[in-house]
């Protein structure tokens, strides 16, 4: 693989921290040689208690997303294939709620990024630096039974989780998602955001984990303004991170 043709990890400026227009993103793909660009900005949500997210797209902004996305499908429709998705949590105190919502918009994929563990309303934040193993355990078992639900088309950034305790620990409960994960064939995002940025991820260890385990990779751009998904230099050095990983990535359309 030296290039990236698929790409389904795609903000717009609606979720508040993301930049640009949509056609921007668009054309951007189209220049790098993209043939898959898949949007998927943050989910709006209802939350029963009324609480609203800070860093989602707005329910009053969602149709706009859905009705933007879809004329520019149908523009560029001889230039690039484009789909329509969104990035959301798995919080199973109202994920089935969360179904019939989102099934009333033309949405073709999710994609699970857990930022926050279990509930955000606690503000359990997974980037929060901590030790505590049991927290960790939380994390993945969290991505555990996202991944049962079946109804995600692959893990975002699944080492998001900021642990800063032992490495043993780290890998025995990394492999314990990792098992799961590749039982149901589900792909595991390599997040260029986190290695352009140098955050806590990509982990090297989750990814050593990852191919000692045998599971594939899919390259997300996580692109929060139209210059990243043009920026051929850094999706060079995402392909390298996974080859020296030794992890296999998907190089095939997901959709």
């Amino acid at each position: 693989m030296d290039k990236i043709l698929y790409n389904y990890h795609t903000h717009t400026y609606r979720c508040g921290h993301a930049t640009g227009t949509d056609r921007e993103y668009v054309e951007s793909a189209i220049a790098a040689g993209i043939k898959v660009l898949g949007f998927s900005d943050h989910s709006p949500m209802i939350f029963p208690s009324g609480y609203e997210s800070g860093f989602r797209v707005p329910a009053d902004k969602a149709r706009d997303y859905f009705d933007s996305l879809t004329a520019l499908k149908q523009e560029y429709i001889n230039k690039i294939e484009i789909h329509i998705g969104v990035e959301v949590e798995y919080y199973p105190h109202m994920f089935e709620d969360y179904l019939s919502y989102i099934e009333s918009f033309p949405c073709e994929y999710l994609i699970c990024g857990q930022h926050f563990i279990w509930d955000e309303e606690k503000g359990n934040s997974s980037f929060k630096a901590n030790d505590s193993t049991e927290r960790l355990s939380d994390y993945f078992d969290n991505l555990i039974e996202a991944v049962k639900t079946e109804k995600f088309l692959y893990i975002a950034h699944p080492d998001l989780i900021n642990f800063t305790g032992d490495d043993d620990t780290y890998r025995l409960h990394a492999m314990r998602f990792l098992k799961v994960a590749k039982e149901y064939g589900i792909p595991l995002e390599i997040n260029r955001l986190g290695l352009e940025d140098g955050r806590q991820y990509p982990r090297d260890l989750f990814w050593q984990c990852c191919a000692e385990n045998g599971n594939k990779a899919i390259i997300g751009i996580d692109a929060h303004s139209p210059g990243p998904l043009s920026n051929l230099s850094m999706h060079g050095k995402c392909i390298e991170y996974a080859e020296k990983s030794g992890v296999e990535l998907v190089n095939e359309k997901l959709l």
